[in-house]
C-alpha cells in the first residue's frame, strides 16, 4: 500500500511538472489554409488565428504569433504543395490548424477528388504536431453563398460546401482529430452584413471572433 502511495503522488507529480512546463513557455502554432486563414481584406490583427492565439494567451497560455501557410486561391493540391516547400518548419507544432477545400468547390473540382487530398493534408498536419493528433484542428469551409459575391449561386454553393464539410468531416472522425464547424456562423452573413469584409466576400475581423469564440476553450483543453 505504501509503494502504491508514492506511486500515485509520483503520477500526480509529474503531470503538474508538464503543466507547469506548458505555462512555462510560450507555445507554437502552425496555421494552414487558404484566404481564410491569411485573412483575405482583413488587418492581420482580425485573422482567426491572430486571434486564436490572443485568445488563448489570456486564457494562461503563452502562444507565439502564429506560422502561416495559406495564400488566397489556394486548391488543396497547392497547400500540400507549400508545405513541402516551406522552410524551417518543425520540429514540432504545439498547435496545428487545417482550413481548406473552398477553392476546390469554387474551380468546379469533385468532392470526390477533394477526399484524398484532404486526407493527406489532414497526415501532414499531424506529422507537423509531432504525431500528436490532440494538438491539430480542422475549421469547416464557410459558406460564402451568402456574402453578395455568391448570392446569385447561394443554393448550389450551400449544397455543394455542405458535401465538403462532411467529407472532411468524417476523414478528421477516421483520424480523432477535432472538428469545429463554423459553417453555421458564416450562413448568418446573410442577415449580418457585418460579418463580411469590405470586399463582399471574405469575412470580417467579427465573424472570425464569433469562430474563435465558438472553439478557443476547446482548444486550451486539447493543449492541457
Amino acid at each position: 500500500m505504501k509503494y502504491l502511495i508514492i506511486l500515485m503522488v509520483a503520477m500526480l507529480s509529474a503531470c503538474a511538472s508538464t503543466s507547469d512546463a506548458m505555462q512555462d513557455r510560450s507555445l507554437s502554432f502552425l496555421a494552414l489554409g487558404d484566404s481564410y486563414t491569411i485573412g483575405e481584406s482583413v488587418p492581420e490583427e482580425d485573422r482567426w488565428p491572430v486571434q486564436l492565439a490572443k485568445k488563448i494567451s489570456e486564457n494562461g497560455l503563452s502562444v507565439r504569433t502564429p506560422r502561416i501557410i495559406a495564400t488566397t486561391g489556394w486548391r488543396t493540391d497547392q497547400l500540400k504543395a507549400a508545405i513541402e516547400s516551406a522552410s524551417g518548419l518543425g520540429p514540432k507544432y504545439d498547435i496545428v490548424s487545417l482550413l481548406i477545400g473552398v477553392n476546390n468547390q469554387y474551380q468546379g473540382r469533385s468532392v470526390e477528388s477533394f477526399a484524398p487530398e484532404f486526407e493527406e493534408l489532414l497526415q501532414m498536419a499531424i506529422e507537423q504536431a509531432g504525431g500528436d493528433k490532440e494538438h491539430v484542428f480542422v475549421v469547416s469551409i464557410p459558406d460564402y453563398g451568402k456574402t453578395p459575391f455568391g448570392a446569385s449561386r447561394e443554393e448550389q454553393i450551400a449544397r455543394e460546401l455542405d458535401d465538403y464539410n462532411r467529407v472532411s468531416k468524417e476523414i478528421c472522425e477516421k483520424y480523432g482529430v477535432a472538428y469545429y464547424n463554423i459553417t453555421p456562423i458564416s450562413r448568418e452573413a446573410k442577415e449580418q452584413p457585418e460579418l463580411i469584409a469590405s470586399d463582399n466576400l471574405h469575412p470580417s475581423g467579427e465573424m472570425y471572433r464569433r469562430w474563435v469564440e465558438l472553439f478557443y476553450q476547446d482548444v486550451i483543453n486539447q493543449l492541457k
